[in-house]
């Protein structure tokens, strides 16, 4: 596949959370608005999903090969796929139902990162009108549940990433048109030195990421109709057109982790909006780095 191909028609509202499971070689993701998590399982060619009570914005893997960790909208769980239990853990965002979380994974040292944003998504899955750019704020949860602020004022947290050497940390804010590093301390699981990476690109927002082993950034454009690949140094290395316009996120998968899978979200006005809210595949020459894992307590 050198271009993007749609290999799960899935009709997903608002695609999002794409995370690759490696031991099981199958996709997760969730479509917010529809209250779905999905998972795909490529040798096979089947889609499986599960119904959640509100919106699931993210998943991480954990060190449980039979558990993932789920942000929702006003929580964040513990779910087991294989027989469907759920139990809850955190409850970070202490401003549901006004604020949300959104966007979130897990770091090297096994803590799990989410951002939050004002809610969006009324009780039926409609859209509502966001009129407060800043009621954000970025959390690290740990292995106990423990929560801490790291940063406050965001008006859509999305992209949550680390460099191959766990030395740099990314994250961005939709809104205003900003992807910034930190510097990451993985002893201590922490960030500092906050400046700009990737800003003001023309073609949509940025949403979700997902890291290549030579430390290239690939950026979801929602409103762009395309993934651009941003080089370290903040230089635009690559642009992958697609063929509908909002584009939310990706993941690298396949035995080789050369295999970027995308997700989207209707609403566009992309050439091929029929297939808007499906699930893409591109092949590509830089394998991704490995997703982390968090760490529950025992």
């Amino acid at each position: 596949m050198t271009e993007p191909t749609c290999i799960v028609p899935a009709g997903d509202r608002t695609g999002e959370g794409a995370v690759w499971h490696a031991e099981e070689q199958a996709l997760y993701w969730v479509d917010i608005t529809r209250f779905l998590a999905h998972r795909y399982d490529p040798t096979a060619g089947t889609l499986k999903s599960w119904f959640f009570a509100e919106p699931p914005t993210a998943l991480a893997l954990t060190d449980r090969a039979d558990t993932l960790l789920v942000a929702l909208a006003s929580k964040v769980i513990v779910w087991q796929p294989r027989n469907d239990a759920r139990a809850d853990f955190a409850l970070p965002e202490k401003n549901w139902p006004r604020v949300r979380l959104n966007d979130g994974r897990a770091d090297p040292a096994g803590n799990f990162w989410v951002g939050s944003m004002q809610n969006n998504v009324a009780a039926d899955g409609s859209v509502l009108p966001i009129t407060d750019k800043a009621a954000g704020q970025l959390y690290r949860i740990t292995a106990s549940g423990a929560v801490s602020v790291h940063k406050t004022g965001i008006g859509i947290t999305n992209t949550l990433a680390w460099s191959p050497d766990g030395q740099l940390f990314y994250c961005g804010d939709t809104l205003r048109n900003a992807i910034y590093v930190w510097d990451y301390d993985r002893a201590a699981g922490t960030i500092a030195n906050e400046r700009p990476f990737f800003t003001d690109f023309a073609r949509g927002q940025p949403d979700g990421s997902a890291m290549d082993c030579d430390g290239y950034l690939w950026n979801a454009r929602f409103g762009g109709g395309c993934v651009v690949r941003v080089a370290p140094d903040g230089r635009i290395d690559r642009v992958v057109d697609m063929p509908v316009g909002n584009v939310t996120t990706c993941t690298f998968g396949g035995s080789d982790l050369r295999t970027l899978y995308i997700t989207t979200a209707q609403g566009g006005s992309g050439p091929g909006e029929r297939l808007a809210g499906g699930l893409y595949a591109l092949s590509v020459d830089a394998p991704g780095v490995p997703e982390n894992k968090f760490r529950l307590a025992s």
